[in-house]
């Protein structure tokens, strides 16, 4: 068969033709993903690999795990779609759940198809209950691609657009290991932040809205705060009746391993005003959401509904989804096999120039690569390492700050087994050592 006539060659070209320039694409020869079962996927050319990056951290706990695929086919057989203007039985049994669990008093859920989408609905609800266009945002963070979620997004690299209908103002806490602030302790650290977040409250007009923050930076690079900052944070927006929005997109659901929601590490302050949610929830199927105590939720005065939130079919996958992460403890193996793939992984990391820093917690791991004997962020190392670690039948994500994707994205479904964990070091460990010895860097022996 010639190259012309290669159908992988033909459908990228496809791909080419109709599809947006800016929309990316993973590796030199991009995969197309055919089927996967538990933890390992399979290409059209048969290649079978396992996966670290579930879909963008998406696919939660296994793909065609059994019990999401049969309640989703059993729903599909009864009915699809409805809309928000009738009664929908899963709904209102996952909003009661999803309510429970978030530990926000008097809870209200409103289901959207995307993170995006629920971000997107946090900053209506907070502009309209604090009647203020003024919202405070993260350095490094990001939280979508509507309109508005690009406003508040403090990583250039996707941030395509300075227009906004938001006033947002930046402020420093959630990059540990760089920046102005870098250099102290924990405390002192915190202390810093909390000084900024005052001045920049300072040179404020009238009232700001809220504050939106990752616990953990998902596209950012998994980088995170010390515990409490947000705590800490918390007292100085009380003072001015700020509210407080948890993107819990990426860390919800038990991923950290420590807790379950991600503002739980700083949960002297207690629960968020508004949390958002989405990604693992669904298992792969399109659900997002907004969890807000009533007095938030309610403030709306025009009607409203969704089309596609809510959905039947994806309601079912999310209430059979969330079963089985609760009755299985998947924020326990998190907790457990992630401590052990971040301990290995800080290990085969040691000596090697090219890696700055593994952190992380949970199954949700960071690996930030620069240029070896340098400080310097390094896109190349982490392209050496995707494809090298691909070769090797592991799949691996990639993100960072200042316009450099240079940090690992390393998020495995949260069934993940000691075995694959160890399987998956050993490929990191080979993938890194390449770009060590590619970059120019001496790896010990």
């Amino acid at each position: 068969m010639t190259a012309q006539n290669d159908p992988h060659d033909d459908l990228h070209a496809r791909h080419r033709a109709v599809l947006p320039d800016w929309l990316a694409l993973y590796y030199d020869r991009p995969l197309e993903i055919t089927h996967g079962e538990g933890r390992h996927v399979w290409d059209a050319e048969g290649n079978r690999y396992l996966d670290f990056f579930g879909g963008i951290l998406t696919t939660m706990t296994a793909h065609a795990l059994p019990e999401v695929a049969k309640a989703v086919s059993e729903q599909a057989g009864r009915i699809l779609h409805t809309s928000t203007l009738y009664l929908d039985r899963p709904m209102v049994e996952l909003a009661e759940r999803v309510a429970s669990l978030s530990g926000i008093p008097d809870a209200r859920v409103f289901f959207t198809t995307s993170g995006t989408e629920a971000n997107d609905t946090a900053l209506l609800l907070a502009t309209a209950y604090r009647q203020s266009n003024q919202v405070l945002a993260m350095r490094n963070s990001y939280h979508g691609r509507s309109f508005s979620a690009v406003g508040i997004t403090g990583n250039r690299s996707w941030s395509p657009s300075s227009l906004s209908p938001l006033h947002t103002l930046y402020v420093h806490g959630g990059v540990r290991t760089r920046g102005p602030f870098a250099g102290l302790d924990d405390a002192g650290f915190t202390a810093a932040c909390v000084a900024d977040l005052e001045d920049v409250l300072g040179q404020t007009h009238g009232n700001v809205a809220a504050l939106i923050a990752e616990p953990v930076q998902g596209v950012g690079g998994f980088t995170s705060p010390p515990d409490g900052l947000y705590a800490a944070f918390r007292e100085t927006l009380q003072q001015h009746g700020i509210l407080w929005i948890s993107d819990e997109v990426q860390t919800g659901w038990g991923r950290t391993g420590d807790h379950f929601w991600g503002w739980q590490a700083h949960d002297a302050a207690g629960p968020p005003d508004v949390l958002t949610f989405a990604k693992g929830i669904g298992n792969g199927m399109s659900i997002g959401g907004v969890v807000a105590r009533a007095e938030v939720m309610n403030c709306l005065d025009a009607n409203s509904i969704s089309t596609f939130g809510g959905s039947p079919v994806t309601m079912a996958a999310g209430n059979a989804n969330l079963a089985y992460l609760l009755e299985h403890d998947l924020q326990g193996n998190a907790r457990r096999v992630g401590g052990l793939l971040l301990e290995r992984l800080r290990a085969v990391s040691a000596g090697l120039g090219v890696v700055r820093e593994v952190r992380g917690r949970g199954l949700m791991i960071g690996v930030e690569l620069v240029l070896p004997g340098t400080d310097a962020p390094s896109p190349e190392a982490a392209s050496i390492v995707l494809e090298t670690a691909r070769e090797g039948g592991l799949l691996i994500g990639k993100g960072g700050g200042h316009a450099t994707a240079s940090v690992l994205r390393i998020a495995p479904p949260l069934t993940l087994t000691v075995a694959e964990a160890e399987e998956g070091a050993a490929v990191l460990e080979r993938a890194l050592r390449a770009a060590e010895t590619e970059l120019g860097g001496t790896p010990a022996p």
